[in-house]
C-alpha cells in the first residue's frame, strides 16, 4: 500500500491557502520591488542617480510611502534582502510601513540566475543552501510569501529537456521548503520574450514549460492551493516582424495556462517581462476578459511596467516625490481595472508606451 507522508499540517495549509488567496483578492496584485543592487544601478542610470544604499532606500520609501489609497490595488510587495531590513527615514521599518496599510510583504530568496553546464547557452537558479534557515527567518521577520525565479530562452533547440526538467524541480524544491516554513511560494518559470519566435511557438513553448513545472510540483508534494504561479504572458518575440493584437495575446495566454495549471493554484500573477506599461496593462485586461473557464485569478506582479514612470517622475529629487507616488498610484489603478477585466484606458504614465524590454533579463 503506498503511503504519502504530510509535511504539512492542516493548519499550516488552511494558513497558506489563506495567506494566497489574500495576494490574489479581485482588483489587487503585486508590486515586484527585489531589484538586486545591481539591477538598481540600471534604473537610476537613465535619471542620473547614483546607486548608492542610500539612494536605494530613499526610492523605496517612495514607493512603500505612497497615499495609504495604493492598497487597493497592491496586495503584496516583493523586497529584495536589503530593502527588507530598512526603514523610512524616521527609523519605522518598511515591513512594519507596508504592512500598517494592509500590503504583505514578500522575500526573494533565490540567488540568481547561473549558467547551466552541458547547454546551449541555458540557465538555472541557485539558492538552495541554506534556504530553509532563511525562510524561517525571513517568517519570523515578518514575510508571508516569497519569490524564486527560473529563466528559459526560446531558441532553435530551446528550450532544452535538461532546462525544463532541471528549472521545474528547483522551483519545486524551492517550493516545498518555502511551505515548511510557512512561506507561501510564487513559483516563477520565465520564458523569455528575446527572439524573433512567433506567438504559437511562444505558446507552444509556455504549455512544456508549465507542464514541466507542474509534473514536478506534484512530484515533490506540494500543496498548490498556498503557492501562486508567476508567468509570463504568451507574447510574440521582441524581434518578431508579425504583430499581434491584445485579444491574440490573451486567448494564447488563457489556452496555455489551461492545458498546463491545475485549478486548485488560487492565482496567477504575470510578469511584464519587457513589455511596455500600457501594452503590460492592455494584455491583462485581455487575458481577463478572453472567454473560457478560467478557475484561477489573473493578476499582476509588476516591476518595471508598475515603476518606469515613477522613476521618470522622480528623477532622484525630493521635490518630486509626491508627482512620483501619483504615477505609482496611476498605475496600479490602471493593474487593478485589468485584473479584473475592467481597464478601458486612461492610465497611461510618463513611460506608458516605452518599451522596458532589457536582452537576456537578470536582476
Amino acid at each position: 500500500m503506498p503511503s504519502f507522508p504530510q509535511y504539512l499540517t492542516a493548519e499550516q495549509e488552511i494558513e497558506l491557502h489563506r495567506i494566497a488567496k489574500a495576494i490574489v483578492a479581485p482588483g489587487k496584485g503585486i508590486l515586484a520591488a527585489d531589484e538586486s543592487t545591481g539591477t538598481m544601478g540600471k534604473r537610476f542610470a537613465p535619471i542620473g542617480v547614483e546607486n548608492s544604499e542610500e539612494n536605494r532606500r530613499r526610492y523605496r520609501e517612495l514607493l512603500f510611502s505612497a497615499d495609504k489609497s495604493v492598497a487597493e490595488n497592491i496586495s503584496g510587495v516583493i523586497l529584495f534582502h536589503e530593502t527588507f531590513y530598512q526603514s523610512t527615514k524616521e527609523g519605522i521599518p518598511f515591513v512594519k510601513v507596508l504592512k500598517d496599510k494592509g500590503i504583505i510583504p514578500g522575500i526573494k530568496v533565490d540567488k540568481g540566475v547561473v549558467p547551466l553546464a552541458g547547454t546551449d547557452g541555458e540557465s538555472t537558479t541557485q539558492g538552495l543552501d541554506g534556504m530553509s534557515e532563511r525562510c524561517a527567518q525571513y517568517k519570523k521577520d515578518g514575510a508571508d510569501f516569497a519569490k524564486w525565479r527560473c529563466v528559459l530562452k526560446i531558441g532553435s533547440h530551446t528550450p532544452s529537456y535538461q532546462a525544463m526538467l532541471e528549472n521545474a524541480n528547483v522551483l519545486a524544491r524551492y517550493a516545498s521548503i518555502c511551505q515548511q516554513n510557512g512561506l507561501v511560494p510564487i513559483v516563477e518559470p520565465e520564458v523569455l520574450c528575446d527572439g524573433d519566435h512567433d506567438l504559437e511557438t511562444a505558446q507552444k513553448v509556455t504549455e512544456q514549460v508549465l507542464a514541466f513545472t507542474y509534473k514536478a510540483l506534484a512530484d515533490h508534494h506540494v500543496f498548490l492551493e498556498g503557492t501562486l504561479l508567476k508567468p509570463n504572458m504568451v507574447t510574440a518575440g521582441q524581434s518578431c516582424t508579425k504583430k499581434y493584437t491584445a485579444e491574440q495575446n490573451g486567448k494564447a495566454t488563457v489556452l496555455a495556462l489551461s492545458r498546463g495549471v491545475p485549478a486548485a493554484v488560487p492565482g496567477i500573477t504575470f510578469l511584464s517581462g519587457g513589455q511596455s506599461e500600457e501594452d503590460s496593462t492592455l494584455n491583462l485586461n485581455a487575458i481577463n476578459l478572453c472567454p473560457g473557464p478560467k478557475p484561477w485569478a489573473l493578476s499582476f506582479s509588476f516591476g518595471r511596467a508598475l515603476q518606469a514612470s515613477v522613476l521618470k517622475a522622480w528623477q532622484g529629487k525630493d521635490e518630486n516625490l509626491k508627482a512620483a507616488q501619483e504615477q505609482l498610484l496611476t498605475r496600479a489603478k490602471a493593474n487593478g481595472l485589468a485584473a479584473v477585466g475592467k481597464y478601458q484606458g486612461g492610465g497611461a504614465g510618463k513611460a506608458s508606451g516605452e518599451s522596458l524590454f532589457v536582452a537576456d533579463h537578470r536582476y
